[in-house]
């Protein structure tokens, strides 16, 4: 711990008011005392008002986060300790933890480090400097914690390779931490098996986040004719293939993707059902609807078309188009699933998006369910920038 003091604007602080846990460069009034990027200081409000523990980076425009708001919880190997047995707990209650989404950053109360468990090997992204100083105390609390109940981890690849690290002043890193292993890890997810790189595969090698969104769709696929664009690895054409699907195809630009897919199908011996094919999905899909193509169900799940504010207005034509020429290749009564990932394309926006397509495709839209990230990526309440995939299904009809 330092003994320098972060002192806040009068008025300012008030995301961190409402329980945030970020505090910006233009909230601050002053900085007392000595220290160096990552520290771990304290941050009081205008007044004197404690008002938690942190760490420090003046080379970043989210200057302070937020690891403990009481005095008498100072930031020390208890505390980190706590905080990973509570992730794990909360984990064991609600989900499958074969394969999961461990630690979650804000929402585990560890800002700016993300943790997946695949199988017995864990998938470290680390995107703060702070934070990055407490990694190998968080990994060695993760090992204690997870072998308290049987579970011995077989060995540890970091994937801090983002370029918003460039942001906090640091250099981007992939690479083991310990001894090295065979970096594909076979893993299962609602009955489906994977080979996860989780070395050269995008992220942390899998997208957990849409666990059950891939099972909610794989029960409207059996007997049907199904195309799941931007396929990744293959992971909801496989569900529908498991299913029962007739056909499946999915599509992805990647060839590593699309390599890792069909790797997948053979793993669970659907070649035969479900194909894949390497084409850039807003190329394909006019294509598609030109040859008179369709399909019982059509699945959308696009990287995310924007990471920041500044890029909206482009994500949205994007989006609205993806959806337009999906929603045309649906048959009447057919089902579309489409979703987003970015954080910045809020729910209220997305679904505006998603109309907008359907009024100009003619088709009418029920709505089946909708949906958000697993339970592994919990959203924490104040803290909005946990909440990022929205996942809707529709049943799509013809205008009466």
């Amino acid at each position: 711990m330092n003994d320098t003091i972060v002192t806040l604007k009068k008025g300012e602080g008030r995301t961190l008011k409402s329980g945030g846990m970020w505090v910006y460069d233009n909230e601050i009034a002053s900085i007392e005392g000595s220290f160096e990027n990552g520290d771990i200081i304290s941050v009081h409000d205008f007044d004197g008002y404690f008002m938690g523990y942190g760490f420090i980076n003046t080379k970043s425009k989210i200057t302070v986060r937020l690891l403990s708001r009481k005095k008498e919880h100072p930031v020390d190997q208890a505390l980190i300790e706590q905080r990973v047995k509570d992730a794990w707990n909360y984990r064991k209650a609600v989900t499958d933890t074969g394969c999961c989404r461990l630690i979650f950053g804000e929402a585990d109360f560890l800002p700016g480090i993300v943790i997946d468990k695949f199988s017995d090997v864990l998938v470290v992204e680390s995107l703060a400097l702070g934070i990055d100083r407490l990694k190998p105390l968080i990994l060695e609390k993760i090992k204690e914690v997870l072998s308290e109940d049987g579970i011995a981890i077989r060995g540890i690849y970091e994937r801090s390779d983002a370029k918003v690290r460039l942001n906090e002043g640091m250099e981007r890193f992939k690479g083991f931490i310990g001894d090295p292993f065979d970096t594909k890890v076979e893993i299962e997810e609602n009955g489906v098996r994977y080979l996860v790189d989780v070395k050269d595969g995008q992220k942390t090698g899998f997208f957990l986040d849409q666990k059950y969104n891939r099972a909610a769709i794989a029960r409207l696929c059996r007997g049907k004719k199904v195309l799941d664009c931007f396929t990744h690895t293959g992971s909801f054409a496989l569900n529908a293939g498991m299913a029962g699907a007739v056909s499946v195809l999915g599509v992805d630009a990647s060839d590593l993707g699309i390599a890792q897919a069909q790797e997948n199908a053979r793993l669970n011996h659907l070649e035969d059902t479900v194909k894949f094919q390497c084409a850039d999905v807003f190329d394909l899909l006019p294509s598609l609807e030109k040859s008179g193509e369709l399909f019982d169900v059509v699945i959308l799940d696009p990287p995310a078309f924007t990471k920041s504010r500044s890029s909206i207005k482009n994500a949205i034509k994007g989006y609205r188009e993806i959806n337009l020429r999906g929603i045309r290749l649906v048959k009447n009564g057919g089902f579309l699933a489409t979703c987003s990932c970015s954080h910045f394309m809020d729910p209220q926006l997305f679904s505006k998006t998603i109309h907008e397509a359907a009024r100009s495709a003619h088709r009418r839209l029920r709505q089946v369910e909708f949906r958000t990230q697993a339970c592994d990526h919990p959203i924490l309440w104040s803290a909005d920038e946990s909440y990022y995939l929205k996942f809707y299904i529709f049943q799509v009809v013809e205008d009466l």
